[in-house]
């Protein structure tokens, strides 16, 4: 029998975050990206998203080595938890490999893991993989895609990419070394599928330096602008406005220091002598001579932006004549959060730009014309649209067969799902567990559905509890019951209705004349005052109850 190619997304597939492939061929594995997701609105109490390993357990003699194509959160944020369970050497670039140490630091998992830098053009082995970075352009600096040598042919992995011809630091896609592998034969391509329904192109950063450096221009008063703590180049771009306007630069935000300090000490960010300023010189800097650059642009509860909106930041008070700017588009399920900031902003005075109503934040990935334009160069025989929403793929699907895929060879896969390839063509086989893992507080993988279920039901409808005595002989209330509500209606101004529920917990035992069992009991009270609130409010509280034998 011979051996396919198998292709396994655990994460980034059907949804944006949580980005995780798996390559694997006879004994061996490769990892791309070990991301994590921010939680949805309904995801109530929990903290972070991340991936099922369940199919990496059962194989963990496969695996051979991750790869990481660069240092955003969706990308590599769920590694700590990956590295808890497995030991594999770890390959990135260099500023991946510093975001990366500064999470893996913070989490004391430093000490035991493995990790390499690489440069773009060095090729790693790893098992029956030859696995090659080339550079692409995207909204921090050292992105990369992965081209993958396997003994069926190559695979394009993009990472996440866009064309942009003037990018910040000099970040181009590597178009040559895509078409050298065009013309060699791509067997699958894996490509970014997250602005797929977007027509025409994506504009270039340069947009955004140009925008700041007119807003620093045109504010008087103090500028604080909120980004991701991981996009190095607009940090970057602030610090070059800030010297055209020959302003300081505080940086707040835990994170954003952290990542601010990492970089310039790797080469990454420049900054001349004097500009980035501590504390006690922000405090003598004049408003009109001040840049702040701060965490908090998708309104996270904790972050810098969101204490200074609430007015309770340590060193930074909003006035009158501030200027804030969200240089960030919010993510999915984020809207609320950043509006709520972006409101309290303005009622303490501060003028806020978003992205609503500026040019101050452009998108780090592909357009439609340039997924055509990397269809065009590679000309894969097979074609998986990855990073994104259903929605996304199936259009990115329809897209690269109208620009040259075999028809039928475009493959939408979600989470789970097994590509396998053999010397003829490929198929959908089987699929693997590839569920969501929630991470709440100290806890990883202990919540699930039922779990937030029952947080959904509390939250919107309250609980009840019904604590009764019965006697063990003869299964009879040995006195009235006692019933508590939280979150449903206050029961000691309704007396009427508490004293029909004691009724209504009576009445459902009279019947039980013998010895009944505890769960009877409990479901019999239970159903009855579920029933019975339900009549009289319309509302369904969750019923607890809580039995004693006497």
């Amino acid at each position: 029998m011979e051996t396919t190619l198998r292709v396994i997304p655990l994460g980034g597939l059907g949804e944006i975050g949580r980005n995780m492939m798996l390559i694997e061929y006879g004994d061996d594995i490769v990892v791309v990206d070990v991301g994590l997701m921010f939680p949805e609105e309904e995801m109530l109490g929990v903290d972070l998203v991340i991936p099922d390993f369940a199919y990496l357990r059962d194989n963990v003699d496969k695996l051979r080595a991750v790869f990481l194509t660069h240092g955003h959160e969706d990308h590599v944020g769920a590694l700590p938890y990956f590295l808890r369970e497995f030991k594999a050497p770890i390959y990135s670039t260099k500023l991946t490999d510093g975001l990366v140490r500064v999470k893996l630091n913070e989490h004391r998992l430093l000490q035991g893991a493995e990790t390499h830098v690489v440069k773009p053009g060095e090729i790693i082995r790893a098992g029956v993989f030859a696995v090659e970075f080339f550079t692409v352009a995207h909204s921090i600096p050292d992105a990369c895609g992965l081209i993958i040598r396997t003994p069926l042919g190559l695979l394009v992995h993009t990472g996440d990419f866009k064309l942009d011809h003037t990018p910040v630091m000099d970040q181009h896609t590597d178009l040559i070394r895509l078409a050298q592998v065009g013309a060699e034969g791509c067997l699958l391509l894996m490509a970014d599928s997250t602005y797929a329904e977007q027509e025409g192109y994506t504009p270039s950063e340069q947009l955004v330096g140009e925008a700041l450096r007119n807003i620093l221009v045109n504010s008087t008063g103090r500028v604080i602008i909120a980004t991701f703590a991981s996009l190095i180049s607009r940090v970057q771009q602030v610090i070059d406005a800030a010297v055209f306007t020959n302003r300081k630069v505080f940086v707040t935000g835990r994170s954003m220091i952290d990542n601010v300090a990492m970089a310039r000490q790797l080469g990454y960010l420049n900054a001349p002598d004097g500009v980035v300023v501590g504390v006690d010189e922000m405090r003598n800097t004049p408003s009109s001579k001040l840049v702040i650059i701060t965490t908090g642009s998708q309104g996270e509860p904790t972050s810098a932006l969101t204490r200074m909106a609430n007015g309770d930041h340590r060193h930074i008070q909003i006035a009158q004549g501030d200027t804030v700017v969200l240089s960030a588009t919010a993510i999915p399920g984020n809207e609320q959060a950043v509006y709520r900031n972006v409101d309290n902003l303005f009622r303490l005075g501060a003028d806020v730009l978003y992205n609503r109503v500026s040019n101050i934040h452009v998108r780090g990935h592909a357009s439609r014309e340039e997924l055509k334009i990397i269809q065009a160069v590679l000309q894969p025989e097979y074609f998986v649209p990855v990073h994104g929403e259903y929605r996304h793929l199936v259009v990115h699907a329809r897209l690269a067969e109208s620009v040259g895929v075999p028809n039928g060879n475009a493959f939408v896969l979600t989470d789970g799902d097994v590509l396998e390839i053999d010397e003829d063509n490929a198929w959908l086989a089987d699929r693997v567990p590839a569920s969501y893992v929630y991470v709440d507080g100290l806890g990883i993988g202990d919540v699930d559905q039922h779990i937030l279920r029952d947080r959904a039901h509390l939250s919107t409808d309250g609980v009840v509890v019904v604590m009764v005595a019965v006697d063990k002989k003869t299964g009879k209330l040995e006195r009235q019951a006692e019933v508590l509500a939280r979150g449903f209606i206050d029961l000691d101004e309704r007396e009427d209705l508490l004293e029909k529920t004691k009724r209504m917990v009576a009445r459902s035992l009279e019947g039980a004349e013998h010895y009944a069992e505890f769960g009877d009991v409990n479901s019999r009270i239970r159903d009855a005052v579920s029933k019975f609130l339900y009549d009289e409010t319309r509302r369904r509280p969750m019923v607890l109850t809580v039995t004693v034998e006497v």
